[in-house]
């Protein structure tokens, strides 16, 4: 199911974290939901990333979602910790944990808020890169950390032994291609809406935020790309066009993710932990008109589909901060 040079899958679901409507992590339904992405298709996990609410986790919490996944995957699907810090030393340190937590492995993000030079970006991914013997992938999305990782900064960072594949979220399809015949490097579509068109010039799968609710239809559409048919591929693409729009336009995916598998009942609590908070009734809308449109996807039935904009409102303030230090 996985290239024989990928040790990390081809179909990656940057999981959610599952809270109760406290705010806690609830660990039961975490273990139930990883279970339900791999038997629908996932062959690999990224915990504790963007989606999976990172910025307000725990370090405790993180280290504790590798081990889970690690035990519910069983092996069935490979465990990568995302996330990191924009701090380097914690960064450094969090990936060690995770590394003896027995992830497979890392998702480094470009460190946000700081804005660093390129010369920071490359010191940084290095010196985390260094500090485990897990294959990295670099996490680039300008739109959340306000930097990109440049061109020139990506040819660099091909040239350390640990660093394997960059999770692209930058939509630049031409740099793509060009990374690609100058690297070994592999490429994750970070964008969903964007999955199969990166799959068309080379990218070896991706790490979506919709799989967490139709993991099913990605693993048609990389079993379909790997024996090269664009026309199954092109097919499943089409069907999941709706939800991903409910997914991934109205609101920050988490709240999207979690409503929506609320509503069908996989999860007990559809909270977020603040400053995330639950759409507002008219995002609320917006989101359940897309569902409507959903039609023939794989894994994703609605005819029972229960929202609770009351149980969705507002975020959750945990008993223990996500502090960095």
């Amino acid at each position: 199911m996985t290239h024989s040079a990928n040790p990390f899958g081809q179909v990656l679901v940057a999981l959610i974290t599952p809270m109760t409507a406290d705010g806690e992590v609830d660990w039961p339904a975490v273990e139930k939901h990883i279970d339900h992405v791999i038997s629908a298709g996932a062959d690999g996990i990224v915990v504790t990333g963007t989606t999976g609410e990172t910025s307000t986790l725990t370090d405790p919490e993180k280290i504790r979602l590798v081990e889970v996944g690690k035990d519910v995957a069983a092996g069935r699907a490979k465990i990568i910790t995302g996330g990191g810090s924009n701090e380097t030393a914690h960064a450094i340190e969090l990936y060690k944990a995770s590394e003896r937590a027995g992830a497979d492995g890392i998702m480094i993000v470009t460190p946000y808020y700081n804005k660093p030079t390129q010369a920071g970006i490359l010191t940084h991914f290095r010196l985390v890169a260094d500090a485990t013997d897990l294959p990295v992938i670099l996490y680039d999305i300008p739109g959340r950390t306000g930097v990109p990782i440049k061109y020139e900064t990506i040819l660099r960072l091909a040239k350390h032994p640990n660093i394997l594949a960059v999770k692209d979220a930058k939509g630049d399809f031409s740099e793509v291609s060009r990374v690609l015949n100058q690297t070994d490097l592999m490429y994750f579509s970070g964008d969903d809406a964007n999955v199969l068109p990166h799959l068309s010039i080379g990218a070896a799968g991706l790490i979506g935020v919709t799989a967490n609710v139709a993991a099913q239809p990605y693993r048609t559409i990389i079993d379909a790309v790997n024996r090269g048919d664009l026309a199954a591929a092109t097919i499943a693409h089409k069907q999941l066009e709706p939800l991903v729009r409910a997914v991934m336009t109205h609101v920050p995916g988490t709240v999207s993710a979690k409503y929506i598998l609320h509503g069908l009942g996989r999860i007990s609590s559809p909270r977020v932990r603040l400053p995330l908070v639950g759409p507002e009734e008219w995002e609320a809308a917006l989101i359940e008109d897309e569902l409507a449109l959903v039609r023939d996807v794989p894994g994703a039935d609605f005819s029972n589909f229960r929202p609770d904009r009351n149980a969705a409102a507002g975020g959750a303030l945990p008993k223990v901060h996500g502090t960095t230090r």
